[in-house]
């Protein structure tokens, strides 16, 4: 193929309605495209096989006095008390209404029925969730920004 033959095949793709054109023939290849970005061709990803999981004995720990806090008490399971508030919702977890803003709730806060405890943006939308009930917040069980699952626990109101 010569330089007139490609050239004429130019002119003749820039007047079509084709966004794209390729030819081949043993010792010859074109492309043309009138997209503007292509999208990048990125390597293959590798696929890691998960290792077997791995015992190993923890040695005892004598106990100690326990250390006051502020935090809200625990049940004996180990888990604060109160009713969980599960997402209603996939999306991305905001405590705050911004980033120079404080949170909506914080562990010890008294709420109120229909009061805002946290945002999840979901598809660019930022819906809040409400409490449902009045109590006092015991555990916030998510961390700002995180991807939240629908029924995931949100915040513990007792």
């Amino acid at each position: 193929m010569n330089i007139s033959e490609i050239k004429e095949l130019l002119a003749q793709f820039d007047q079509s309605s084709l966004r794209e054109f390729s030819y081949k023939n043993g010792t010859d290849e074109l492309k043309f495209s009138k997209n503007e970005h292509q999208a990048p061709e990125f390597p293959p990803v590798p696929h890691f096989a998960h290792p077997a999981p791995v015992s190993a004995e923890v040695p005892a720990v004598q106990a100690t006095a326990p250390i006051a806090t502020d935090a809200p008490t625990a049940t004996e399971s180990g888990q604060a008390e109160g009713e969980v508030v599960e997402s209603p919702l996939v999306g991305v977890a905001y405590l705050s209404p911004s980033p120079d803003k404080p949170a909506f709730v914080a562990v010890g806060d008294s709420v109120k029925k229909g009061q805002t405890l946290l945002i999840i943006e979901a598809m660019k939308v930022m819906n809040e969730v409400p409490s449902p009930r009045d109590g006092v917040v015991t555990e916030i069980l998510v961390n700002n920004e995180d991807m939240i699952e629908y029924g995931k626990g949100l915040v513990r109101i007792k």
